[in-house]
Order: C-alpha cells, then sequence, then structure tokens
C-alpha cells in the first residue's frame, strides 16, 4: 500500500511538472510558428499588389528591347558603310 503512495508523490512531484514545462516549450514553439506564418501571409498578400502590374511591366519591357533592336540595327548597318 505504501507503494501506491511514493508511485504517486513520485508522479506529482516529477513527472508532473516536468511534463508542464515539457509543454510550455511546445506551446511557445507553437506560438513563434503561428506568428512566422502570419508574417509570411502578410507578405505574401502585399505581392499580390505587385504580380497585378506584371503585365504592365512586361508591355514597357517588350517596347524597350524593341527600341534596343533598332538601335542595335541601325548601328551594325553604319558600321558596315564604314567598314566597307
Amino acid at each position: 500500500m505504501t507503494w501506491w503512495w511514493i508511485g504517486n508523490l513520485v508522479l506529482l512531484l516529477v513527472v508532473v511538472p516536468v511534463l508542464v514545462a515539457l509543454l510550455n516549450r511546445v506551446l511557445s514553439a507553437v506560438e513563434r510558428i503561428r506568428k512566422a506564418s502570419d508574417d509570411i501571409l502578410a507578405g505574401g498578400v502585399g505581392l499580390i499588389g505587385e504580380v497585378d502590374r506584371v503585365p504592365e511591366l512586361l508591355a514597357v519591357t517588350d517596347g524597350t528591347i524593341s527600341d534596343v533592336a533598332n538601335g542595335a540595327v541601325r548601328y551594325a548597318g553604319s558600321v558596315a558603310k564604314l567598314l566597307g
């Protein structure tokens, strides 16, 4: 009968505080993960506004590439005339 009391005391004085400490560590890690995931979500939502402008930016890029190509063709034509 006394062994049961000793086992119960060990359970209450040793095992339960260890379990509470471990649970506290797990819950704090979960809170850090939740905060990080909220930050990631906020960043993703912020990027959606930038992605909406991609077609406009691609049109500007296409115009710039066309202008550069035309200038390169004119330059090559002038160099060809100079060289001969």
